[in-house]
């Protein structure tokens, strides 16, 4: 018999009980683990090296939560792009844009 745990199942290092999930005990979004491995290229170990709160297994958990989330993960940065546009709209820079 052939039971389908792996779906059901929460990862030890994965809070997903808030409004966004994240790397349990911490308040590193998981959003924000797949976006530097996605978007930046950084490697896990250079995650890591930029949040040493975080060990290697929590990296990867957070990227394992991404793989198995996309849709959710990808609606969390769409929403984050429209709010900065937002901001963006609403206070424009003063110095042109120049600091």
């Amino acid at each position: 018999m052939v039971m389908s745990v792996a779906a059901e199942r929460r990862p030890s290092h994965i809070d997903d009980t808030g409004s966004r999930p994240v790397v349990a005990g911490t308040d590193i979004k998981i959003s924000q683990v797949a976006s530097e491995y996605e978007h930046l290229g950084m490697t896990p170990d250079q995650i890591v090296e930029a949040h040493p709160h975080l060990c290697l297994a929590e990296v990867h958990a957070a990227l394992a939560y991404y793989y198995d989330h996309h849709d959710i993960i990808q609606r969390d940065w769409e929403d984050a792009h429209g709010l900065i546009a937002t901001l963006r709209d609403r206070y424009p820079s003063r110095a042109g844009g120049l600091i």
